[in-house]
C-alpha cells in the first residue's frame, strides 16, 4: 500500500480509520528505513511482523516473483513445491553469481539486498561482542571447518611455495580435516600443561617456523573456542610470531562471539600483531540451524579475495536465518543473551564443582576457558577402564546432550596423522573427565535436570562397582581354608 492507494481507499472506508491504518503502517516503514540507512541491527527487535513485511518486499523485488515474468534459461528461481517456497519466503535465487559469492544478481535485487544487509548487520554485532576494528565479514553457506579451508585455499594464491599449517593442538576433527582438505600438512604442536589448563606452546611454534622456513609456511591456524581443560591459544603472543615472520594467522573461533573473553583475545592480537581472519559458526553463537559460518578480518580487500574464491552461487537460507533472528532479537536481545550466558558459567561451574566433591571428584582449574568447564573422573577410572565411556552412554540415553566424557589412552588416526589421548588434547593428560558448556541458550533448568541425571548415573555405576567387588571376595570358609 503506496500513499495513492491509502487515498482511494479512503473513498472506500471512513478517512480517519485508514490514516490510522496508513500511521501503523509507516512505524513498520520507519524501521525499514532505518536498517537500510544504518546497516546495523536495531537496538531492539522487530515484531514478527514487521521482519514479514520487510521479507515479502524483498521477495516481490526477485524476477521468480515478477507478475508476468517469462523465464526460458536454465535456473529461473522454480520451485515444485509450495511449502517449500514459503519456509523460504520465496527468496529462491539465492546470493552472489557464479563468479563470485558477495557479487549483486541482476534478476535478484531482493536477494542481493538481503545478503548485503545480513554481512552489514552480523559485522554490527561482532563489533558489539568486541571486535571494535573489525573492518570486514560475509556469511558464507558452509559449516566452520569447510569456511576455514576457504581461508586456506585463499591464502595458497599468496603463498605458492608454502606446503604447512603451525598448529597448536585442538581435538576437534573438523579443525584438521580442514588443514588436509586444502592440500597442506598440519604441523601439530602439543599443548603444555599447566596446572590443570593445557597451554600454547609458543617455543615450539617458533622453533617450528625457523625449522621449516617462514616462506614454507602457510599460516598459523590458532583457536579460541575449545573443549576445557584446552583454553584458548594465546593468540597475542601467536599474532607478534605471526607478524615477526610475516605469517598469516587464521582464527577458528567457532564459538567464540558468545564470550568477550575469546573477542578480546582476537582484538588484543589483531592490535599488537598479525590475525588475517577469524572463522565462527552461526548454530552456535547465534541460535540457528547448522550449516552457515561467517568469516571475518581486518583487511576489507583479503576478506573480498576469500569471498571470491567461493565457486558459484550459494544459499540464501543461512544468510535468511541470522537476519530474521537479529532483527528479531535486536542488539539489546542479542546481549541480554550475551548476559545470561556468563551467568550461566558461574552458576554451571559452582553446581558441577559441589557434585565433583560428593563424589570424591574436582573441578579443574580452567580459569583461562570462559565457555567449557571440566570434572575429573578418576574414582571411575580407578574401579573400572570401561566405567568412564559407559558414563557417557548414561547421560546420552537419559537425554543429557553435550557433555563429553574424555577416557585416557584412545587412539584416533585422521588423515594418516594418529593423535595420542584423543579428546583430551593432550598425549597424556593425568586424568579422564567430563566436560560441560555454558554455551548461547542454556537455562538454569538445563544444568539442575543435568545435575540431577549425572549424579543419579554416577551413583549408579560405583553401585555396580561394589556389587561386583562384594561378588569377587571369597567367602569366610574359603578364606579359612586357604589359611589351612
Amino acid at each position: 500500500m503506496n500513499s495513492e492507494n491509502f487515498s482511494l481507499s479512503e473513498k472506500i472506508v471512513s478517512p480517519s480509520y485508514i490514516r490510522q491504518g496508513s500511521q501503523a503502517r509507516r512505524g513498520h516503514e520507519l524501521l525499514i528505513r532505518q536498517l537500510l540507512e544504518q546497516g546495523k541491527c536495531p537496538e531492539e527487535g522487530w515484531s514478527e511482523s514487521t521482519v514479514e513485511l520487510f521479507l515479502n518486499e524483498l521477495a516481490v523485488m526477485d524476477s521468480n516473483n515478477f507478475l508476468g515474468n517469462c523465464g526460458v534459461g536454465e535456473r529461473e528461481g522454480r520451485v515444485a513445491s509450495n511449502l517449500v517456497a514459503r519456509r523460504h519466503y520465496r527468496l529462491i535465487h539465492g546470493i552472489g553469481r557464479s563468479g563470485d559469492i558477495a557479487a549483486v544478481q541482476p534478476k535478484a535485487a531482493g536477494s542481493s539486498l538481503l545478503n548485503k544487509l545480513t554481512n552489514s548487520v552480523v559485522l554490527d554485532i561482532l563489533k558489539l561482542a568486541g571486535v571494535r576494528s573489525v573492518s570486514s565479514c560475509f556469511v558464507v553457506p558452509m559449516a566452520t571447518g569447510m569456511s576455514l579451508t576457504l581461508c586456506f585455499l585463499t591464502l595458497r594464491h599468496k603463498r605458492p611455495k608454502a606446503h604447512y599449517i603451525i598448529w597448536p593442538r585442538i581435538d576437534q576433527k573438523s579443525c584438521f580435516k580442514s588443514m588436509i582438505t586444502a592440500g597442506f600438512e598440519p604441523v601439530v604442536v602439543e599443548n603444555v600443561l599447566e596446572g590443570d589448563e593445557l597451554r600454547t606452546d609458543l617455543e615450539t611454534v617458533e622453533r617450528k617456523i625457523e625449522e621449516l622456513g617462514a616462506e614454507n609456511i602457510l599460516c598459523v591456524h590458532s583457536t579460541t573456542s575449545c573443549f576445557a581443560p584446552r583454553v584458548p591459544d594465546r593468540l597475542e603472543e601467536l599474532a607478534a610470531i605471526c607478524a615477526k615472520y610475516d605469517i598469516p594467522h587464521i582464527v577458528n573461533n567457532a564459538y567464540g562471539v558468545q564470550s568477550s573473553k575469546c573477542m578480546h583475545l582476537i582484538q588484543q592480537g589483531a592490535r599488537v600483531g598479525r590475525i588475517d581472519a577469524f572463522v565462527q559458526s552461526l548454530d552456535k553463537n547465534f541460535m540457528v540451524p547448522v550449516g552457515g559460518a561467517i568469516i571475518a578480518g581486518f583487511d576489507e580487500a583479503f576478506i573480498q579475495e576469500i569471498s571470491k574464491m567461493y565457486p558459484g552461487r550459494a544459499s540464501a537460507s543461512p544468510s535468511l536465518d541470522v537476519l530474521i533472528t537479529l532483527l528479531t532479537l535486536g542488539a539489546s536481545g542479542y546481549k541480554k543473551y550475551l548476559s545470561e550466558r556468563k551467568e550461566m558459567y558461574s552458576f554451571l561451574s559452582k553446581e558441577l564443582e559441589k557434585l565433583a566433591s560428593a563424589h570424591g571428584e574436582r573441578l579443574l582449574h580452567t580459569p583461562h576457558n570462559p565457555i567449557s568447564l571440566a570434572m575429573s573422573l578418576d574414582g571411575l577410572q580407578a574401579e573400572c577402564n570401561k566405567a568412564v565411556t559407559q558414563l557417557g552412554s548414561m547421560l546420552f540415553t537419559r537425554q543429557v546432550s553435550g557433555a563429553r566424557v574424555v577416557p585416557l589412552g584412545k587412539e584416533q588416526t585422521i588423515g594418516g596423522h594418529t593423535f595420542r589421548g584423543f579428546m583430551s588434547h593432550s598425549v597424556s593428560y593425568p586424568c579422564p573427565y567430563l566436560n560441560a558448556a555454558s554455551a548461547m541458550g542454556i537455562t538454569p533448568e538445563d544444568v539442575t535436570l543435568c545435575m540431577k541425571r549425572l549424579d543419579k548415573c554416577l551413583k549408579a555405576l560405583k553401585k555396580e562397582e561394589n556389587a561386583r567387588s562384594n561378588s569377587q571376595e571369597p567367602s569366610l570358609s574359603q578364606e579359612v581354608t586357604a589359611g589351612e
